[in-house]
């Protein structure tokens, strides 16, 4: 794909880390109780659903005249080894995010609005619902993040228990949006009679009249990952965007080609979808000086009780004897019975725990500092000037339409790149100074969905 002169960069932000950014486990949610707080003493003081941390971000991404602001939370439960866990790393007792992002509707007037939905144990008319609902309170600012939990353990939070395969929880979630825009597309206009809805499918059967008045936007901004070629085929299809993980130039260049491609194919056009890398951004005085930091946030944001849970998570068993500054297990991961094929989603845990003892014996690390590499974010690292360069060279060779930004999550995280980073992609001409649309759409230069009844 040859490069496109001055293209404009799309800019968002992601609290905790962004799921296409981060490890198949135990970074997303310490990211999330950093945000909240530096320190175990600042914890136990501070509540982690105080909105004045969500209301700091969201206030500074809205100065940075950023698209977006991505709440994530994952459906998950901590291993069942050691139950009640997660309250001892900040991780329960988080808000939920559809709720936080209505309550930020009354301090934001133009940043976009999005929270991750779970399509395995999500129904679809509440959901619709909520989301229209959203729209309606931020005038057109809503999105959502689909996604679908890989961990069959994450079901014992839900109704229906276990997880479905890869190919069938993609069978879910396609039906899940489609009956959302159906939903949303059934209010009827104010000269026509009330639509009674009707849907009959695979996993859905429902029918009524939908209470909601269709969305200011038609359709709610979809947001979708785009990591794997199953993952861009169902993105390409139906997605507003997709988020893919970050890599190098060329990386960059291929995964975004192969999503234009394929949402041609699916009948769409170029600027029907944009394509967004997750990436985390560490600044510094000086090159070295970033370097330094981005090792120094890399170690604070994996604890030695986290090490040794994602280890768990991965090996399945209890391995609160290992030391976390020690070598990893040398016993095989133990197969969960809940399990029959192994942990959905997640490959073969036989296969990661051999991969992860490679990078540990090559470079000599500890089970944390294992944990450590095995989990960073991919990120730019440099100086205000050098980053800012960075992310205008991937944006006009054709890489990416913009970034997902995962900054140091802590309430001030976002500020040092919304001062010192945003100023100078605007003197290049490659991002605005102002918002110029009221709605999320508007942001990101995508059309509004046509009505499908």
């Amino acid at each position: 794909m040859s490069a496109r002169p001055r293209s404009r960069v799309h800019l968002a932000v992601c609290l905790p880390a962004a799921a296409t950014a981060a490890p198949p486990v135990g970074t997303g949610a310490e990211s999330g109780a950093r945000f909240r707080s530096r320190s175990r003493s600042e914890a136990s003081s501070r509540s982690p659903v105080d909105f004045a941390a969500y209301e700091r971000l969201a206030r500074t991404a809205e100065a940075g005249h950023l698209d977006f602001l991505l709440l994530t939370e994952p459906a998950g439960l901590w291993p069942r080894e050691h139950p009640g866990r997660g309250r001892d790393l900040d991780v329960a007792g988080r808000p939920e995010p559809l709720t936080v992002l209505a309550a930020l509707t009354g301090v934001t007037e133009r940043l976009g609005l999005a929270a991750t939905v779970d399509a395995s144990f999500t129904e679809p008319y509440e959901l619709a619902r909520e989301l229209a609902t959203l729209d309606h309170l931020s005038v057109g600012r809503a999105a959502w993040h689909l996604t679908g939990t890989g961990d069959a353990r994450d079901g014992g939070n839900f109704r229906r228990g276990g997880c479905p395969d890869p190919a069938e929880r993609d069978r879910r979630a396609a039906e899940l949006q489609r009956v959302a825009a159906e939903l949303w597309d059934s209010w009827p206009s104010p000269d026509e009679p009330a639509r009674p809805f009707a849907h009959r499918g695979r996993h859905f059967d429902i029918a009524g009249e939908f209470t909601v008045p269709r969305p200011p936007q038609g359709h709610p901004v979809l947001i979708q990952d785009g990591n794997t070629p199953r993952e861009r085929e169902s993105a390409a299809a139906r997605a507003d965007v997709v988020v893919t993980r970050h890599g190098t130039l060329e990386e960059a260049r291929v995964r975004y080609a192969d999503v234009k491609r394929r949402s041609a194919r699916h009948g769409r056009g170029p600027d029907d979808v944009r394509v967004m890398s997750g990436v985390g951004v560490v600044l510094g005085e000086t090159a070295a000086e970033a370097r330094e930091r981005a090792a120094a946030l890399r170690r604070r944001e994996v604890s030695p009780l986290q090490a040794i849970l994602t280890l768990e998570r991965i090996w399945g068993t209890d391995l609160s004897s290992y030391d976390p500054e020690g070598p990893l297990p040398d016993i095989d991961p133990v197969p969960d019975p809940a399990l029959p094929q192994g942990r959905a989603g997640r490959g073969d845990t036989v296969a990661l725990a051999q991969k992860w003892r490679a990078l540990s014996r090559e470079k000599g690390l500890s089970i944390r500092e294992t944990v450590i590499e095995a989990g960073r974010t991919p990120s730019f690292v440099g100086t205000p000037a050098a980053v800012a360069e960075e992310l205008v060279r991937f944006v006009r060779n054709g890489a990416a339409d913009g970034f997902v930004l995962v900054p140091d999550p802590t309430p001030g995280g976002l500020d040092e790149f919304v001062d010192r980073v945003v100023p100078l992609l605007q003197e290049r001409g490659a991002f605005r100074t102002r918002y110029r649309g009221t709605t999320l759409r508007a942001h990101l230069g995508l059309p509004e969905p046509a009505q499908t009844r």
